[in-house]
């Protein structure tokens, strides 16, 4: 039995790992699948690193039931998975494709029967190239109607056996890297559209996401899973712990959040969003607005690097961002600054500012230089000392009574990472690409025990 339980948890906190179906399951035209935007991306000459691709990736869609095996030995409570649109709509008309069907029932089966929580995400990115090619993608109103579709769908299939039902992962790194074509990390499906027609993507999406919500909702057979979405609004940090710099902390994440979490927690965009658009704001209506407020059941929130915030008596705002510079310390990617306490305030401010009542962390993590040893480890202590402290800035806010009910780590296995390809590992878990060998890093032993004793720190026995 685990001892001195210094950061203990609620019994009821729900520990897990996550994954996206392009980054993971390969199969990319397999029984019935049909291409995503990504696999258009990455047939791009100098796209991705060293033109690496989703074709195989990590082989899950062959080697799920060894990977729900994983997941229960490192005692995993809940894992949270993508579905891959194009997998079970390959074509326009929005017929389904019963074998890609049938792979998630089996997955969310095997889940069960391990005793792990399923918990799916409708959109991570993967919008299907039909899509793209007949609307345009989220420029179009027509892809938020098609991807209600889609929801229903998946809800008739899944939905009484989910734990949690994610809409949209992430509109934030989707559309402005996407459609406002960033070349410094280049996104799918890439293009660079002007002011006007990324705010009206934006629209769309948001739009999507309420009627997604509740198509999901009516179609369920059955008891309905919770509903939320899984967004990395910027994780906002006050600088210091004063009443003054905790209020412009949340003014500041209210306007960052201003066209995407914002509108969707509150049911209008934030005026300083539409007022910096002036002519260029997107069009909508009363109604659209009104499915965009769509209640949801939890928030999910993708936390990574901090957002620092400081009064700024200059300003008009009150507030300015204070920007890392090249000193700050970072994990193996340029952007992943560390920052343990937006674990804290992040869900501490978001159940402040918009009332929230149940929150989870959808994706925290880190990339690591990961080296396996001749004997076939990987010590990679960075990691374990990056989830440590963020780990006990969670259980802060628990503490504290902020509803933050559980936590998905990013990720259960190194895989495509993006534009990054193959050359970036996030993974719990190390694959050997070219033999998919899973090999449990001390990581994975750590957040192992984490687990057992529900606790940060103390001693267990082996």
């Amino acid at each position: 039995m685990p001892t001195n339980r210094y950061c203990a948890f609620p019994s009821t906190f729900l520990w897990g790992a996550a994954t996206a179906a392009y980054q993971v399951e390969g199969a990319a035209a397999e029984d019935g699948r049909s291409p995503s935007v990504w696999d258009t991306f990455c047939r791009r000459p100098g796209a991705i690193a060293m033109d690496h691709n989703g074709d195989v990736a990590c082989d899950h869609y062959r080697r799920s039931a060894e990977d729900v095996k994983l997941m229960k030995s490192l005692g995993l409570q809940a894992y949270r998975f993508s579905i891959s649109w194009s997998r079970v709509q390959p074509a326009v008309d929005g017929k389904p494709n019963q074998k890609g069907l049938d792979f998630y029932s089996r997955l969310v089966d095997d889940l069960l029967a391990a005793g792990i929580q399923p918990w799916a995400t409708l959109f991570h990115w993967d919008l299907p190239q039909w899509c793209e090619d007949e609307f345009r993608g989220w420029e179009s109103k027509d892809c938020a109607h098609h991807f209600a579709d889609y929801s229903a769908m998946m809800a008739r299939t899944l939905g009484d056996r989910l734990a949690g039902l994610f809409t949209i992962n992430e509109f934030f790194c989707y559309l402005e890297k996407g459609y406002g074509a960033d070349t410094h990390e280049p996104f799918a499906p890439c293009k660079r559209v002007d002011r006007k027609a990324l705010a009206q993507a934006r629209h769309h999406a948001v739009y999507g996401h309420g009627l997604a919500a509740q198509a999901f909702r009516s179609n369920v057979k059955g008891k309905c899973p919770p509903v939320g979405l899984a967004e990395n609004t910027p994780a906002v940090v006050p600088v210091r712990e004063t009443a003054e710099n905790i209020r412009l902390a949340k003014e500041a994440m209210r306007e960052m959040a201003g066209m995407y979490l914002t509108p969707i927690l509150e049911g209008a965009y934030h005026p300083a969003y539409l007022e910096g658009l002036g002519a260029d704001a997107p069009t909508f209506t009363a109604e659209e607005m009104r499915v965009i407020h769509t209640p949801l059941d939890y928030v999910g929130l993708n936390l990574y690097t901090p957002t620092y915030i400081r009064p700024d008596p200059e300003s008009k705002r009150g507030w300015a961002q204070v920007h890392h510079n090249d000193s700050y310390p970072r994990m193996v990617m340029p952007w992943l600054g560390i920052g343990p306490s937006i674990l804290y305030w992040a869900p501490r401010l978001v159940a402040e500012t918009w009332g929230v009542k149940s929150i989870y962390i959808t994706e925290n993590g880190c990339a690591n230089g990961d080296i396996q040893t001749e004997q076939g480890d990987i010590h990679d202590t960075a990691r374990m000392m990056f989830l440590q402290n963020h780990f006990i800035q969670a259980h802060r806010a628990v503490d504290e009574g902020v509803p933050l009910h559980g936590y998905f780590l990013w990720s259960l296995l190194d895989n495509f990472e993006w534009a990054t390809g193959y050359t970036r590992r996030f993974g719990l878990c190390y694959v050997n690409y070219q033999t998919q060998q899973r090999t449990p890093k001390l990581s994975a032993k750590f957040y192992r025990d984490v687990i057992r004793r529900n606790a940060v720190g103390g001693t267990i026995e082996e």
